[in-house]
């Protein structure tokens, strides 16, 4: 029988306000208009990630094999993908032709223009040329469907943790339904063409806002799960070739994988009874912790040994803790952050 998984689902009210002009005895005058919605705040996924240190064309044949395999297995699970953004489009519903050609044409192969070639004043909109093309494509708020790409800024000379990032995500009943090999060969399909320097595929949180905004409704989830992942980094956090926190499924490529000595030299160094070392083409690796991920239960004794192998094994790859900017706003929610941060290694 398949495992079943913890349910997080957290409704929240939502405030969000909006600016707009009316005229008021021949004058314009500016408004401000406060919207408040319900809506999840937090939901159970599984996300695969990856981080891939390339400019967008390098990378558009990856990238639309990617989106092919994980249209292919989410076919026929009703209202997966309904909604889409796309670069500077406003979201909207994803249901004609169009929109898919949209989508689809940020694909297209094309030569870059590189960002030191924009004027000053076109540089700041240098986003609507598409030189750094992105989209998101989801379904009905909540449902734990996404998929989600956002290419770097081609620069000749890049910052030297600029990446660009592709994610997806599957709620969790996918995985029950479909069983974890399914879920793993997606993820290997996903990866087989692109040039990543890590990713990750594993049990996630999907959060609407940041953890640290979140800390008191999801501290007894989180520190109870270890396996759930709540960092969500993205192209804005410039993650380079250091290493997302640990996961079911641990994709490494160059240079990570070469100073950890290939796939020969992980296979030596790790000896959980259920973690496997498989080496892909192209100097690339995926360390698979267990048949199925697991959120693992503290209060069971379930602390997840293998996890905490590989974690060891990491430590010196290991992004630094990434909320740092809260040392001063909420030194307590920091130190408690810290503490979850490093919960494979403590």
């Amino acid at each position: 029988m398949p495992p079943s998984y913890p349910r997080v689902r957290i409704q929240g009210t939502v405030r969000t306000e909006s600016y707009g002009f009316e005229e008021v005895e021949g004058k314009l005058v500016k408004k401000v208009r406060e919207h408040v919605y319900e809506r999840v705040l937090a939901r159970d996924v599984v996300r695969i990630i990856f981080f891939l240190p390339h400019h967008h064309h390098h990378l558009t044949t990856g990238v639309t094999h990617a989106l092919d395999s994980y249209l292919r297995a989410i076919e026929g699970c009703s209202g997966a993908l309904s909604n889409y953004t796309c670069c500077w489009w406003e979201p909207s519903d994803l249901t004609e032709p169009s929109d898919w050609a949209l989508i689809r044409g940020t694909l297209e192969p094309k030569e870059p223009r590189f960002f030191e070639d924009y004027e000053p004043d076109d540089a700041r909109f240098a986003h609507k040329d598409g030189a750094d093309p992105y989209f998101t494509l989801f379904g009905e708020q909540g449902n734990g469907y996404s998929f989600s790409y956002h290419a770097r800024l081609p620069w000749r000379e890049p910052p030297p943790h600029s990446v660009s990032v592709l994610s997806a995500t599957l709620p969790t009943e996918y995985l029950e339904e479909h069983g974890a090999q399914h879920v793993r060969e997606l993820a290997m399909a996903m990866a087989s063409r692109l040039p990543f320097a890590t990713g990750h595929a594993g049990l996630a949180l999907h959060l609407w806002r940041s953890i640290h905004a979140q800390l008191d409704r999801l501290r007894t989830e989180i520190f109870r799960h270890p396996g759930f992942d709540v960092r969500e980094a993205s192209h804005f956090d410039s993650m380079g070739t250091r290493v997302d926190g640990i996961h079911w499924m641990n994709f490494f490529g160059p240079p990570v994988l070469s100073e950890l000595g290939g796939a020969t030299g992980l296979r030596a160094r790790l000896h959980s009874p259920t973690t496997t070392v498989q080496g892909l083409e192209g100097e690339r690796a995926v360390v698979t912790l267990g048949e199925a991920p697991e959120a693992g239960d503290t209060t069971q004794g379930q602390t997840l040994p293998a996890y905490r192998e590989l974690a060891r094994l990491l430590e010196p790859h290991l992004e630094p803790f990434p909320w740092g900017f809260l040392a001063r706003q909420s030194p307590s929610v920091e130190e408690e952050l810290r503490r979850w941060w490093r919960r494979f290694l403590d």
